[in-house]
């Protein structure tokens, strides 16, 4: 399928046509919710329909805004229908208090917005709408519309650590790879069946194949790339992409062993405006406070249970030295989850089934109870709501010289939750740790306060599912 661009950005068509049905389908359900609210005659409904239009929209607007933030769309490609309904259910329930504060700002001209009972019924009204449209489009389109057809110049590492990674279950790709193109001399890393023979110039084969995107992974360039070529096949309307590029944008990771230096100093990202910094600070006050009132009472019963357990003279608190921007040292404070002289011998990896962790100690961990305290730290700034999370300054120096990059995510204030508690579980040894840091200098690389945001919902998945938590 082709493309859309909008603002200078490509987006796939099936996308644009989903979020237009979405729409109308939104407006439907708000004229109907309307209709047996006040009206209930069809032809005096109908007359009046131009004074309750301007509300239509901007409830559908801003559902669909909220959708596009929390990624609905693109959710039915990992999640299948099921996710993309959940999500859709998180839209409309955030979407309600945001179409009441729109009706503040506007109630001159948003009059039916200004009824709870309309955007409640709306939104079931919606809901049910949207999943009998999406059904009946899902079924008329297929799955397969919504991949991209990629073919992949080069058979080497690089065109290897992709094929390999991104077509596991974890990395569920919204493409369709029909192959690889090996070039002249390169040595052989990927397995015969997926190579493609070529007779002719990579511009014929796609002529007879397409294909929306190449994506050149070639180990070493300095050998030289069939330029002319692949300027004909742009010319033709494919897309023509990095490797590295691509398997960030479908793993949602950086890989750590196709980047260099010098990549990270000319690739989009990596850069922070005063705005943004202004409204990370703003959104870290207010999810520590919001968190901070919800969680005091566990935080209470927390306290209380950890007397119980180890006495009353035992230290409810644990404070811990860890490595925060730029590389400086602060104190974070968890509740005490171990027993008390359980670093007597030195700072070890925390491991499953740790034997250290006390009853109290291995609920409260599951639960990310045991995390709660941070909060001061996230209004003290030393942290953040969201970032990398942080690591203890012995560990940081074993790390940054094992791992390449490893420093590079002291580059932002490290975080109560993060992309990588979303996306991979405990790192409990370097490899895992390695893996972890590919999500990190993902988001240090693409944030923004609407990942942020996405960040802060996805993360009560974790808390209520137990992802990552040991």
């Amino acid at each position: 399928m082709a493309h859309v661009r909008l603002f200078k950005h490509y987006i796939h068509l099936p996308y644009v046509i989903l979020g237009l049905i979405d729409f109308l389908v939104l407006t439907f359900g708000f004229a109907l919710a309307v209709f047996f609210r006040y009206f209930g005659d069809l032809a005096f409904f109908l007359e009046n329909l131009g004074f309750l239009l301007p509300s239509a929209f901007v409830f559908s607007a801003v559902n669909l805004l909220v959708m596009i933030a929390l990624g609905v769309h693109q959710s039915r490609l990992e999640e299948g229908m099921s996710g993309m309904m959940l999500r859709t259910i998180i839209t409309l329930i955030i979407s309600v208090p945001l179409c009441g504060f729109a009706y503040l700002l506007a109630s001159d001209w948003l009059w039916y917005m200004g009824a709870s009972s309309v955007l409640t019924t709306a939104s079931v009204f919606g809901f049910f709408l949207l999943g009998i449209i999406r059904s009946l489009f899902f079924a008329t389109v297929g799955k397969e519309t919504f991949k991209r057809k990629v073919l992949v110049l080069g058979a080497g590492l690089r065109a290897r650590q992709i094929h390999e990674d991104l077509r596991t279950p974890f990395n569920r790709k919204g493409f369709i790879l029909t192959g690889f193109v090996p070039l002249p001399g390169e040595p052989l890393e990927v397995s015969e069946e997926y190579l493609l023979k070529i007779p002719d110039t990579l511009h014929h084969y796609i002529i007879k194949h397409p294909v929306h995107e190449i994506v050149v992974a070639v180990d070493d360039r300095r050998n030289g790339l069939p330029m002319e070529d692949l300027l004909e096949c742009k010319m033709e309307g494919v897309r023509i992409v990095d490797g590295v590029s691509f398997y960030e944008r479908e793993s949602r990771k950086v890989a750590l062993e196709m980047v260099t230096r010098g990549w990270l100093v000319f690739s989009d990202g990596f850069t922070v405006s005063s705005v943004y910094g202004f409204g990370k600070r703003s959104l870290d006050i207010l999810a520590a406070g919001t968190l901070f009132l919800v969680g005091l009472p566990l935080m209470l019963l927390t306290a209380i249970a950890i007397k119980i357990e180890d006495g009353l003279k035992a230290p409810i608190f644990y404070s811990q030295e860890r490595v925060g921007l730029s590389g400086s040292v602060f104190k974070v404070h968890k509740f005490r989850s171990m027993s008390i002289d359980a670093e007597k011998n030195g700072a070890v990896w925390a491991s499953k089934n740790d034997a250290r962790v006390t009853k109290v100690g291995e609920f409260i961990r599951k639960v990310r109870i045991d995390e709660l305290p941070q909060i001061f730290n996230v209004l003290n700034g030393t942290m953040a709501f969201v970032g990398p999370r942080p690591e203890r300054p012995v560990f940081v120096e074993k790390l940054s010289e094992k791992i390449p990059f490893y420093s590079e995510r002291h580059r932002v204030k490290p975080g109560l939750t993060g992309w990588a508690q979303l996306c991979f579980a405990y790192a409990d040894n370097e490899e895992d740790t390695r893996e972890k840091l590919r999500y990190d200098l993902y988001y240090i690389k693409n944030q923004s306060l609407l990942l942020d945001v996405l960040i802060i919902i996805q993360t009560v998945e974790v808390v209520l599912f137990k992802k990552g938590s040991r």
